[in-house]
């Protein structure tokens, strides 16, 4: 079993507006594409309770002369960038269920008002072996997580959402995405409260932010037509420390979460453009 990131640079066809949250259409265009090369595996994704694919949304330069509001111009003249994480077991029929079409094909993606063109494709591959025998090599305090889209992440079975990066929020999802994703020999046991007594967080002011993105629509019976469904997250900059006596096991254990956090995004609604992040640990020379 093994993790996938693809990184790919696209060019507009036209310039033309997206939503000022890119991460959904971006979602619905990416199974469109699976569904013409793949229905089982693209069906997978779409009813997968716990996000297997994680779609950051476009990166690059925006414009804000729009004719509707909540809106964003994309220009022909730039390129964007977006990212995407696999960590579906049966991930190689996924990546190919993207690839083949995207690039042999030169398929493209199709948003509501325009097309994309694909420009570069990189992407890198992690068996959870590998990625745990990368754990050793670092030795580090402290662990920087930078949140690029919002992190939506819902507490336990309610309607709750966490509005701030809680170090045993963000760490309990990641372990939650781990178990469903690893072999079964490399589950891990971690109590929340271990999260709690051996880290923590500090976030970087500056750089926080809150944010209600949509990441659905749901059919409304009474107006006769769809509705957005927003989450509510947050994005910005955070470093989790260890506490002096933090058992090896734990530091193991929270380093391998934050290496996986690059592939799974972290929190819900990954799927749809929230969640992405970047990860910054310490590396032993």
């Amino acid at each position: 079993m093994s993790v996938q990131q693809i990184l790919l640079t696209v060019r507009p066809e036209s310039d033309f507006e997206v939503p000022s949250s890119t991460g959904y259409q971006l979602y619905s265009a990416l199974l469109a594409v699976m569904r013409s090369s793949n229905p089982e595996a693209s069906g997978r994704v779409h009813d997968s309770e716990i996000g297997t694919i994680a779609v950051s949304g476009l990166s690059g330069t925006f414009g804000r002369e729009t004719k509707r509001p909540g809106n964003k111009m994309l220009y022909s003249k730039q390129t964007y960038r977006f990212h995407i994480g696999i960590t579906d077991p049966d991930e190689i029929e996924v990546f190919q269920s993207l690839i083949q079409p995207l690039i042999l094909e030169g398929m493209g993606i199709d948003l509501e008002a325009g097309h994309l063109r694909i420009e570069e494709v990189t992407s890198s591959t992690l068996t959870f072996e590998e990625l745990m025998g990368e754990v050793s090599r670092y030795d580090g305090e402290a662990i920087e997580f930078v949140f690029m889209s919002p992190v939506c992440i819902q507490y336990g079975n309610s309607s709750v959402t966490e509005m701030f990066p809680h170090r045993v929020a963000v760490f309990n999802s990641l372990l939650s995405k781990w178990n469903h994703a690893c072999p079964e020999e490399l589950k891990m046991s971690v109590p929340r409260d271990e999260f709690a007594r051996y880290l923590a967080e500090k976030p970087d002011a500056k750089s926080y932010n809150t944010h209600s993105v949509m990441v659905n629509t749901a059919y409304d019976a009474k107006r006769g037509h769809p509705r957005p469904i927003f989450k509510q997250g947050f994005t910005g900059r955070c470093a989790y420390r260890f506490v002096r006596d933090a058992p090896q096991d734990v530091r193991n254990a929270v380093v391998a979460l934050a290496m996986f956090a690059e592939y799974s995004g972290v929190g819900s609604s990954v799927g749809r453009g929230c969640g992405w992040v970047k990860v910054k640990v310490r590396e032993v020379k």
